[in-house]
């Protein structure tokens, strides 16, 4: 299939061709409509002239006779103009009119007509076309008297030219645009199908292209290229938990499997083998506990969960999963403050956003106290945990004293497996964090990691609800089951 083959095949070109044929043919319609309009309208007045003269003539002859008749006629043909008269008598001669010569038809016929008539003209003789009315007098007479009406054919005749003439250019001009627009799409839509094609191939990095018109192509490969970036970093991700899965759980799987085998081949007695098993259980819950949190992160990820958002006071739901950590708190000698100032409400999922709380208040517990082996930071071992509006966001704020994040880690402890050297000493899997950057997104909201001095203060900014919920909102009870990760 040659290029203008499909160039002519392309939906662009057909509706251009489309539209033509209409416009065309409302273009003659309204064409053909002036020109009915116009020839009624002169015929109208061409009759209603006939009807006059013969009037004026039909007095004439009542006052004076055929004499008077005569005079009248070769009077009114000394005047210029498109009036014909032509009197003749019983043998068919000429008496009196502007009218040289005529047809034995036209004399032997009655009442209107339309015929030709020549005339002397510039260059010879010309043939013109008139319209008359013939009437018999007594004596075998004569009367002729019409008007002529060859401009009327020459409207019609430049009416009919004009038409040909503007459908042809239309026809030119439409098929010719038809073809620049088509082939300016068709070279957008090849440079999509070329984009697609590397993409197919692997290439996530491809991108259609925008030539920044602005128009509904521009607008749909903006959106596609959105689509894309989006795909590429789920992609991305998919490839950064398959690596971590391949190198994070390939130790505690090894490990299970060395102390199983040790198990086997050692004679041990019966408290031996009960003391590896119940290892070996630990360690298949550490590895159970860390895939449902990898599912977790990649469902909020994709979009999915959080169906069952309603408002709720996060004050509040800070208050109660505070005070299911504060044994934990004591037991490692850490004072926990739950801080609500105000309600502060916001429409979110109360379990996906009490296991993010969950996490950061757990994660705060674990590595936020001031490490006495090194002589600490001069400061005690507390915990806080606050809400607050900050414009149209609510943020959930949770701090400690520990040793902190340095600032160029603060985005990569955000993804999965990452933990730093100063927490690895506690059991984890590095995927805390993550949960909760992923329940923020899927909320619209954001997690910030700043500078505790000393310590580390992680914000969660969700979107606040607005004024008309947060006057009518209910306060809503505890109920979220909690899991860190």
């Amino acid at each position: 299939m040659t290029a203008l083959t499909k160039l002519f095949r392309t939906t662009t070109f057909r509706l251009s061709l489309t539209y033509l044929a209409l416009f065309g043919a409302a273009a003659v319609v309204a064409i053909f409509y002036i020109y009915w309009n116009t020839t009624v309208l002169l015929t109208r007045q061409l009759h209603e002239t006939i009807d006059a003269e013969i009037k004026g003539l039909a007095e004439q002859y009542t006052d004076g006779g055929l004499t008077q008749l005569v005079r009248t006629v070769a009077d009114r043909s000394q005047t210029p103009g498109n009036s014909l008269y032509f009197v003749a008598d019983a043998t068919g001669r000429r008496v009196a009119g502007n009218l040289t010569s005529i047809s034995q038809e036209l004399l032997d016929s009655i009442g209107p007509v339309e015929f030709e008539y020549s005339r002397p003209a510039e260059g010879g003789i010309e043939t013109r076309l008139a319209f008359a009315n013939v009437f018999r007098l007594p004596g075998g007479y004569r009367l002729i008297v019409g008007r002529d009406i060859e401009d009327r054919r020459e409207l019609a005749r430049v009416i009919r030219s004009a038409m040909l003439w503007g459908l042809g250019v239309m026809a030119l001009f439409g098929i010719g645009g038809g073809y620049l627009v088509s082939r300016n799409l068709l070279a957008r839509i090849y440079a999509v199908a070329a984009t697609t094609r590397t993409i197919m191939e692997g290439d996530l990095t491809g991108r259609l292209p925008v030539n920044g018109s602005g128009d509904e192509l521009d607008r749909l490969s903006e959106s596609l290229n959105l689509m894309l970036a989006r795909i590429e970093q789920l992609m991305a991700g998919l490839r950064e938990v398959s690596d971590n899965i391949a190198h994070d759980l390939k130790t505690p799987l090894n490990r299970l499997r060395n102390r199983v085998e040790a198990a086997l081949h050692e004679p041990y007695g019966e408290p031996a083998y009960r003391e590896a098993l119940e290892h070996t259980i630990e360690e298949a819950d550490g590895l159970i506990k860390t895939f449902n949190a990898l599912l977790s992160i990649a469902r909020l990820e994709a979009g999915a969960g959080g169906d069952n958002k309603e408002s709720l006071d996060v004050a509040a739901l800070v208050r109660d999963v505070a005070e299911l950590y504060e044994p934990v708190a004591e037991e490692r000698g850490i004072v926990l403050k739950a801080e609500p100032v105000e309600p502060v409400f916001v429409r979110a999922d109360r379990q996906l956003l009490g296991q993010a709380i969950a996490n950061l208040i757990d994660n705060a517990i674990k590595y936020g106290a001031p490490d006495r082996a090194q002589g600490g930071n001069g400061s005690e071992p507390e915990v806080s945990v606050t809400t607050e509006a900050r414009g149209p966001m609510a943020e959930i704020v949770v701090t400690d004293r520990g040793p902190g994040v340095p600032s160029s880690d603060r985005e990569r402890v955000l993804g999965r497996f990452v933990r730093l050297e100063a927490s690895r000493s506690e059991p984890g899997s590095g995927l805390g964090l993550s949960l909760v950057s992923a329940v923020a997104r899927l909320h619209g909201g954001v997690v910030r990691l700043e500078d505790n001095r000393p310590g580390l203060k992680v914000v969660l900014s969700l979107p606040a609800e607005g004024q008309a919920l947060l006057n009518g909102a209910a306060h809503q009870g505890p109920g979220a089951e909690l899991r860190p990760a």
